[in-house]
């Protein structure tokens, strides 16, 4: 993004999208500092988020120095917050520290944390994220348990799948994941996840399928093609490959969230969508082209999976892990 006077919210959550895929990721995130710096948030309640967000970008290109920086100054602006945001920024500065051989100041800071465990269903993942990058995994499996025995304790009756989006079934899934890492045997919770996952699978397919035009996917190849045939398809499909890919993943996320699994992206083609309007009679470029050819897609069972672990290669086909492709897309 060019340099501007002000930057807005809508700025800071394009950036988000965006920012990863530019040429230059580190000078945005320069920019993003110097915008606080000179009071050129259009919402001075941004400044927390800007800064993550440098922090963010800084750590991802391995630039620790200046990651820290930013991150002391978002925990900083973050100082009187205690919501989701100020709990991740205050993570991903210990985060950071552990990369820099800080441990015991990065533990410190995430036992404080500790108990958003109990009441923030992102706790468990952005906690347990950074004691991995510590080497922590033994211990963020060790909050996580005691966190899900906490909030079973008193329980009258098994969980079901209407609860399972949230912050038990988080804790669970997050503790399921962790156990998975460590090869430790099954045990009483890790059926518990099982099973409300299986329930949640079972509710969904059940369920009225979502607009399935939402996870039409084009690889970068096919959505280059895509424009050039046909260029007013920007407004259905995104003005660029990483609007595309962000449009999606939100739109999983979302899914994901109200208790939707098993659901992932739909791989399309210029071609097939070409021949679906041939066959149809209709626009290209149209709406109702999109929708048809994408229940097209369920049909011939063309879902790809999703999500994939942060560590795995992301499911965009960008060659880049997850956590660094389009994971970060999700809090745009």
């Amino acid at each position: 993004m060019p340099t501007k006077d002000v930057l807005t919210s809508a700025d800071l959550t394009e950036l988000q999208q965006s920012a990863l895929g530019t040429a230059d990721p580190l000078g945005i995130a320069a920019e993003l500092a110097e915008a606080v710096e000179q009071g050129r948030l259009a919402d001075p309640a941004d400044t927390g988020r800007a800064l993550t967000l440098a922090a963010e970008i800084a750590e991802t290109r391995a630039r620790l120095d200046a990651a820290l920086r930013y991150a002391d100054r978002a925990v900083q602006a973050y100082a009187e917050h205690t919501g989701p945001d100020a709990g991740f920024a205050r993570a991903l500065h210990a985060r950071i520290l552990f990369r820099t051989g800080r441990s015991d100041e990065a533990l410190a800071e995430l036992s404080a944390l500790r108990p958003l465990l109990d009441s923030q269903p992102d706790a468990a993942a952005y906690l347990s994220a950074a004691l991995e990058v510590g080497g922590r995994t033994d211990l963020a499996e060790q909050w996580l348990t005691e966190a899900v025995e906490t909030a079973l304790r008193d329980r009258t009756a098994e969980p079901t799948a209407q609860e399972a989006a949230g912050l038990l079934f988080f804790l669970l899934q997050q503790r399921h994941r962790v156990r998975r890492e460590l090869a430790l045997p099954h045990d009483q919770n890790d059926n518990l996840a099982d099973r409300l996952e299986n329930e949640l699978f079972r509710t969904a397919t059940t369920a009225t399928e979502p607009d399935p035009a939402e996870r039409l996917f084009l690889p970068r190849e096919e959505f280059g093609a895509l424009l050039a045939r046909w260029p007013g398809s920007v407004e259905a499909y995104g003005r660029d490959w990483d609007e595309h890919r962000a449009r999606i993943q939100r739109e999983l996320v979302r899914l994901a969230d109200s208790g939707r699994v098993g659901v992932g992206p739909l791989r399309g083609e210029v071609d097939g969508l070409a021949g679906h309007a041939e066959r149809t009679g209709a626009d290209p470029a149209g709406t109702s082209t999109r929708a048809g050819y994408a229940a097209e897609l369920v049909g011939r069972g063309a879902q790809l999976p999703w999500p994939p672990e942060r560590n795995e290669a992301c499911w965009c086909g960008s060659g880049l892990k997850y956590k660094k492709c389009c994971l970060p897309r999700t809090r745009g």
